[in-house]
């Protein structure tokens, strides 16, 4: 009796930790690890050290549970290769901004060449945004139902055809509709960010996303550089070809994209998200979770329903209004950019198209080396938005970053109503757009992070289609309403960034340092409680 007392004393004490459950100090409170202990035996534990750099043997990854979650295996493995490579592709499609900047540039060349009175100019940037708000939801339901991959892949493909294809208009009413289908190729791009979002780590997710926007801004800026290279000599038929030349490298590059292991998951392909998690770690160089991956329970997928049930109906209202107004007041200030300076000023704009109705209804002015000059300036504030965005979003969360990033819209619209030069214009225009686009640049964040992965897709579909139905509205704003009152015009698009701010504020849960949620019949959090807030 007294040598088994004797053995048992010299064995070590060892803690289990739940996977997934950050480890903890003495000092926290509720825990998930369990001490065996027994009185007058050795209690300490026997740490076991690695060099700096060296990764955990396998025989330690995951040693006490038989089964992990997807949440668990993508925090286990971590950001490495696989990840980087995944940004650089869905980056590729999400530089699709190249395909909505040339609507600023589009519009005064065709004004002139077609000689389009401005109802009609209007019409041909609202169609792009018609084809997105009727899809945008579409998009969603494809990828809940059959994959991110296959939404986003089709998607793609879609855009680039008739992208190319409306370089051959020949008349208003053929360049009306292929645009109008390039528009409903578009609303499928955002689903690049569900998948993008369903690999990344929660300590990684909020800063590669924002990152990920980096394509956006390039593509914005790669399409002002094009127009001034292309316009003078080959015109705008080159133009809209060349434009859809990112997304014919992702078209090229797609095959290498693996379908979400979330969505495998949840659809019930268990085998295939595990070799696809497998990949990653190999990719990454890190151990996979021992054990068998499992799931809560199974769910129908995107169920529009689900959207408004007690836990996410108040959550999805407000992000309508949120994303309607994000999107009706970033293209109102493309649109306002081209005008103002083509005035040269604010206060002098409205008296100069009363000057040029007088002379002709169908007077028109091309854009000049100055005008696409300063036209790059206020683009290149996307750069500085990212930077500010990324620098807040964890520190202050993400409702806070997106109502600061309405409020300081709202202000800076209404300092235009000082008669400025177009130095201070500038700045302003340049201000305004570093924080509008920061702010959805935050929405693209929270949106994905808030939803569960049941419905993620659809949720953010069905955001980005508010969104569409925000900028198919401004161009009659920023383009119709103009010629009328500049004042009216800033008025409304200050006014609607002042209620989004306090929609923001409103939003009833907060995502920052949480993880994903799988199940959408669990109190939201319910499943990561212990991983984020505690995460190092």
């Amino acid at each position: 009796m007294e040598e088994d007392l004797f053995q048992l004393r010299q064995l070590p004490v060892v803690k289990f930790r739940r996977t997934g459950e950050s480890s903890r100090s003495d000092e926290d409170g509720i825990s998930g690890e369990h001490e065996v202990q027994i009185e007058g035996v050795r209690t300490e534990l026997e740490p076991v050290e690695l060099e700096d750099g060296a990764a955990v043997p396998k025989e330690f990854a995951n040693p006490t549970d038989d089964t992990f979650m997807v949440e668990d295996a993508v925090e286990a493995i971590g950001f490495g290769k696989f990840q980087w490579k995944l940004s650089v592709i869905t980056g590729l499609a999400w530089a699709n901004a190249m395909e909505m900047m040339i609507l600023s540039i589009l519009a005064p060349q065709l004004h002139c060449e077609w000689r389009l009175p401005s109802w009609q100019v209007a019409l041909l940037t609202s169609v792009v945004f018609v084809g997105m708000m009727s899809s945008s939801t579409l998009w969603g339901n494809i990828s809940d139902q059959y994959g991110r991959k296959t939404g986003l892949k089709i998607s793609v493909l879609w855009t680039l055809y008739y992208g190319i294809l409306s370089g051959f208009a020949p008349v208003y009413s053929w360049i009306l509709v292929l645009r109008g289908l390039v528009g409903f190729g578009i609303g499928g791009v955002p689903q690049s960010v569900t998948l993008y979002a369903e690999f990344l780590p929660m300590k990684a997710r909020a800063k590669c996303i924002l990152l990920i926007e980096v394509f956006w801004a390039l593509g914005t800026v790669f399409e002002v550089l094009l127009a001034v290279l292309v316009m003078p000599t080959l015109g705008w038929r080159w133009l809209l070809i060349l434009s859809a030349l990112p997304l014919l490298l992702f078209a090229g590059l797609c095959f290498w994209l693996p379908e979400s292991a979330r969505y495998d998951v949840l659809s019930g392909n268990q085998e295939k998200a595990l070799a696809t998690l497998k990949r990653i770690a190999t990719e990454n160089g890190a151990p996979m979770p021992l054990g068998k991956l499992v799931i809560s329970r199974q769910e129908d997928r995107g169920k529009m329903k689900d959207l408004f049930t007690p836990h996410f109906r108040w959550t999805t209202l407000l992000l309508w209004f949120i994303w309607f107004s994000n999107a009706f007041s970033y293209y109102g200030l493309v649109l306002l950019t081209t005008e103002f300076f083509q005035a040269g000023d604010v206060c002098s704009i409205s008296s100069r198209r009363q000057e040029v109705k007088a002379k002709c209804s169908l007077t028109c002015e091309y854009l000049t080396e100055e005008d696409y000059t300063d036209l790059l300036w206020t683009t290149l504030s996307e750069f500085p938005g990212v930077l500010v965005t990324l620098w807040i979003i964890d520190r202050i969360g993400r409702k806070k970053t997106m109502a600061l990033s309405f409020l300081v819209f709202s202000f800076c619209s209404l300092l235009l109503f000082l008669c400025v030069g177009r130095n201070v214009l500038t700045v302003l225009l340049f201000i305004a757009r570093a924080f509008i686009s920061g702010g959805f640049q935050a929405a693209y964040v929270y949106t994905p992070e808030v939803y569960p992965t049941a419905t993620r897709a659809l949720g953010l579909g069905t955001c980005s289609g508010m969104a569409r139905v925000g900028a198919l509205i401004t161009p009659f704003i920023a383009q119709v309403m103009l010629e009328s009152s500049v004042y009216l015009t800033l008025v409304v698009y200050s006014g609607c960034c002042l209620l989004a701010a306090l929609a923001s504020c409103f939003l009833p849960i907060e995502t920052k340092g949480r993880g994903l949620q799988e199940s959408s019949h669990k109190e939201w959090g319910q499943e990561m409680v212990g991983r984020g807030s505690h995460s190092p």
